[in-house]
């Protein structure tokens, strides 16, 4: 807590003002986060399209926000997998839970559109979306192993346009059916 009110610029009694607890603190950012990921896949979905255009679009979205904020991607791994700490008892918890749930029911609803469509062949739509946060979300939070792996800093701007690229046709090869691609290009 000491180093947060240092980073912040606060006494640590101030943070204390406001959250009682390490808990209540790490659920308040974590809630914060995932407004900000729910609102920025909420726009890129509402430009309609087709689900393969709206996909692409979300994955987009996502990428770009870990990028913008890449804090983000290490805090939004470690409650999605190791929330340990966290009850579910505290009510910014229960938001953030809320809009997680929200979250991924736009990841199934495009997913089954798509399906239905004939755009995307039959999957499981569970194991894809954890997919897709593999894809997304443990990229960015990969550190120094990513860069290591890639050869340069995953942030870079050439890298964040080919890992948009690669997720994409990831997707593409294993989801879209040949019908859409056609209609796509």
């Amino acid at each position: 807590m000491s180093e947060i009110a240092d980073t912040v610029g606060l006494r640590k009694s101030s943070l204390f003002h406001h959250f009682r607890t390490k808990a209540e603190m790490y659920a308040a950012v974590v809630n914060r986060i995932l407004g900000e990921v729910e609102l920025e896949l909420t726009r890129s979905l509402a430009k309609g399209g087709t689900a393969v255009e709206r996909l692409d679009r979300w994955v987009d979205a996502l990428i770009d926000l870990m990028v913008r904020t890449p804090a983000h991607s290490r805090l939004m791994l470690r409650s999605l997998f190791e929330d340990d700490e966290l009850s579910g008892a505290l009510p910014e918890q229960r938001e953030a839970d809320e809009r997680l749930e929200r979250i991924i029911l736009q990841a199934r609803n495009v997913l089954r559109d798509g399906m239905a469509q004939g755009e995307i062949r039959a999957a499981n739509i569970p194991h894809t979306i954890q997919s897709l946060i593999g894809i997304t979300i443990y990229h960015f939070a990969s550190g120094d192993l990513g860069n290591e792996i890639i050869g340069t800093s995953i942030f870079a701007p050439k890298e964040v346009e080919r890992r948009k690229q690669e997720v994409k046709a990831f997707l593409h090869h294993g989801l879209v059916t040949n019908s859409a691609t056609d209609e796509h290009r």
